[in-house]
């Protein structure tokens, strides 16, 4: 089944040409930068900044929010109703530590809303392409699969995504209201919206710090292969009631605490 959404193909097109920019760099021997004033990181996530608003500037007259021009003023974002919201390069440590697991990230935001997203792990040459309300799908070198997020079932093993690190007391108090057993999915960046999105995982709860552009590539996935992204709160973490996450509502580009669900 393939991407018709003329929109996301020409976005999707932009993320590979930004990922692209970032193999290039990432691809080199870091140590050649020790005498420099930047850094890999550095270098790569403007080149696929760049890329990315040169990209989205010709093909559209929306505004575009990045993590690389973030200081538009409250005053001008909150006139805002549809706009893209960018990561050019999302996952410093896995770009850092060289296992392949960061992402470009392209959102298209209206009403507080993400409607369509694409997220690129070029390192993986996997995207990850959501138009709500037409459905979800992953591209690899095998072609293009659609894809859903599965609902857990009752007496299956439940996946949680999580870090690879220790475990916070706010986690471990949602993996013990889940009845059965649990098991903890570790993944870099923005792939970890993508493993509920692609049935790989049945939760991802966030209790820890992300901004907008963080999420809403991914969120936009996720919601378009029938997944839920709600504020989510630490004393009661399976609040079915729990309001969505939404964009660009505030002057605070910090995201609350959310869960990722099936």
């Amino acid at each position: 089944m393939a991407i018709t959404d003329p929109l996301a193909l020409q976005v999707l097109a932009i993320a590979k040409e930004a990922g692209d920019k970032i193999m290039e760099i990432y691809d080199r021997d870091f140590a050649i930068y020790e005498k420099q004033d930047t850094s890999p990181l550095t270098e790569a996530d403007l080149a696929a900044h760049k890329c990315i608003v040169a990209g989205l500037e010709a093909i559209s007259p929306l505004p575009i929010l990045s993590e690389e021009s973030a200081d538009i003023s409250w005053d001008k974002r909150k006139t805002w109703d549809k706009y893209w919201l960018v990561d050019p390069l999302d996952g410093t440590k896995e770009f850092i530590k060289k296992n392949g697991e960061f992402t470009v990230n392209i959102a298209l935001i209206d009403g507080g809303k993400p409607i369509m997203g694409v997220v690129y792990a070029p390192a993986l040459k996997k995207s990850y392409v959501g138009v709500v309300g037409q459905g979800a799908w992953t591209e690899t070198a095998e072609g293009v699969n659609p894809i859903s997020a599965k609902p857990h079932q009752p007496g299956e093993l439940w996946k949680v995504v999580g870090s690879r690190s220790h475990q916070s007391p706010e986690i471990q108090n949602l993996l013990a209201q889940l009845e059965g057993e649990t098991e903890l999915v570790a993944m870099g960046s923005s792939l970890k919206l993508c493993l509920v999105a692609e049935g790989e995982a049945h939760l991802y709860p966030r209790l820890g710090p992300t901004s907008e552009w963080d999420t809403g590539a991914a969120h936009a996935v996720a919601l378009a292969a029938g997944a839920d992204v709600t504020v989510l709160d630490a004393a009661d973490p399976l609040n079915s009631d729990a309001e969505a996450l939404t964009y660009n509502q505030k002057e605070s580009v910090l995201n609350p605490y959310f869960l990722v669900s099936a």
